[in-house]
């Protein structure tokens, strides 16, 4: 007899109106024994599933893209900006900024939430002209530069 119909067997013997008897009652228990530790295994390889899932959504994230105009002359990480029109594109936690296709900046950089949406984009600069955050319209998260 195949283990599974053992099992079935075990299955029916503890469900049925059979009497009882002592092989019978070890036989439950180890039935139930099977089942929980059964039960243990899939809940092991779902959380395993369910981190594999989580650590590699990231990797499938989209880059962001916009067109920013800076209205002054700025400093992103140690390159000077003059003002005009960039593609700022923010990938993971790196910033590339270009002026037509040429790669003019990188920096890094992490998204943090605000309470309250941004009314249009702005770019935040401090007062040494370095740029700190940069907002979207909209949106209550901002990219906020390390350096």
């Amino acid at each position: 007899m195949s283990s599974r119909a053992r099992v079935l067997v075990r299955h029916m013997r503890v469900n049925s109106i059979w009497p009882m008897t002592a092989s019978s009652a070890a036989d439950s228990i180890v039935f139930e024994r099977e089942l929980t530790r059964m039960k243990s295994n899939s809940f092991v390889r779902s959380m395993a599933l369910l981190a594999a899932v989580a650590l590699a959504v990231p990797v499938f994230a989209k880059p962001f893209a916009k067109t920013i105009n800076i209205a002054q002359a700025a400093k992103l990480g140690k390159t000077d900006l003059r003002a005009g029109e960039y593609r700022l594109e923010i990938d993971g936690n790196k910033a590339t900024v270009q002026r037509g296709k040429q790669v003019v900046a990188e920096s890094e950089g992490r998204w943090e939430d605000r309470s309250a949406k941004a009314a249009y984009d702005s770019i935040l600069v401090g007062e040494n002209g370095q740029v700190r955050e940069v907002r979207f319209a909209g949106q209550t998260r901002v990219f906020v530069f390390s350096e």
